[in-house]
């Protein structure tokens, strides 16, 4: 199948060139001339070229709202795509926006799949993503094969919506342990514990999690995973995570201190930084204290 990827930032980049490793042609679109150019994707001109040529159309794009500029746009998807086509949204969208999306596709004969993402830029480079779906079950068999390059494991959760919604969840507890571990690791620095020991330590105990295990060994070493999800898209998903709640009728305990410690990193200046440098922010707020000194 030929292959069109919308989007080659930090994830839509990442996949492209794993999809041209594995030997399949990758057309690719972007706002940016040089992330194109770095993918290694042959350039399309626009979104209407690229849907016109591709069999799978593979959106990695930051928000709902970017999602449907692509779709609804004058030149957009929705206008140019045509049956049997499948679109794969790989990002992190409103799961209601998705449900009218895959509406919209369906009655030009084009199947939509939600196919959120997780594991971050290095599981990108290694093909070990996790993928939550939503949507046609027929139609994530078809696609699985594409999927195999860069994802190690895919879950079909269910109608439409679903594989959002299930990446909505993940993403808000990897900002909770995120914003918590950070939090820990500053009042840890300030009582003077050796951090890669109190970490060992930690991940051999009960409160062990993503972060304690995957981002601070490296953070406190200085490396702080430049090219995953930054703060602004992180506080993006706890915001989508929170509407999600009050759709549902339910109440969040947690939330509001997880968005605020990513709202905080925002407003000292870490928007477009990845979202690991919230425990620089917290580091400012307690007197300008680094991990990694």
């Amino acid at each position: 199948m030929r292959i069109g990827i919308i989007g080659l930032g930090n994830m839509g980049g990442r996949i492209a060139r794993r999809l041209l490793a594995a030997g399949e042609p990758v057309l690719g679109y972007d706002l940016s001339a040089e992330a194109v150019a770095r993918s290694g994707a042959m350039p399309a001109r626009s979104v209407a070229t690229l849907v016109a040529e591709a069999d799978v159309v593979m959106l990695s794009l930051p928000d709902s709202r970017a999602v449907e500029a692509v779709v609804d746009g004058d030149d957009g998807l929705l206008g140019h795509c045509r049956a049997p086509q499948i679109v794969v949204d790989l990002g992190t969208s409103s799961p209601a926006s998705t449900v009218r999306i895959h509406g919209d596709l369906a009655r030009r004969g084009v199947q939509y799949v939600d196919a959120g993402i997780s594991g971050g830029a290095k599981a990108a480079e290694q093909g070990t993503l996790t993928i939550m779906a939503g949507g046609s079950p027929e139609a994530l068999e078809r696609v699985k094969p594409v999927l195999a390059h860069f994802a190690a494991r895919v879950y079909h959760m269910g109608g439409s919506g679903t594989g959002h919604t299930a990446k909505l969840l993940n993403n808000y507890l990897n900002g909770v342990s995120l914003a918590a571990t950070a939090e820990v690791m500053i009042a840890a620095r300030k009582a003077g514990l050796d951090l890669p020991t109190l970490l060992d330590a930690i991940n051999h105990g009960s409160g062990v999690n993503f972060a304690t295990l995957e981002r601070f060994p490296s953070i406190v070493r200085g490396d702080y995973l430049e090219g995953g999800l930054t703060v602004d898209l992180m506080a993006k998903d706890i915001l989508l995570y929170l509407e999600l709640v009050r759709e549902l009728q339910l109440t969040s305990l947690t939330g509001a201190g997880t968005l605020g410690c990513f709202s905080l990193a925002a407003a000292l200046g870490y928007g477009d930084q990845i979202s690991n440098r919230v425990v620089d922010a917290l580091g400012d707020l307690a007197g300008g204290l680094r991990v990694n000194e």
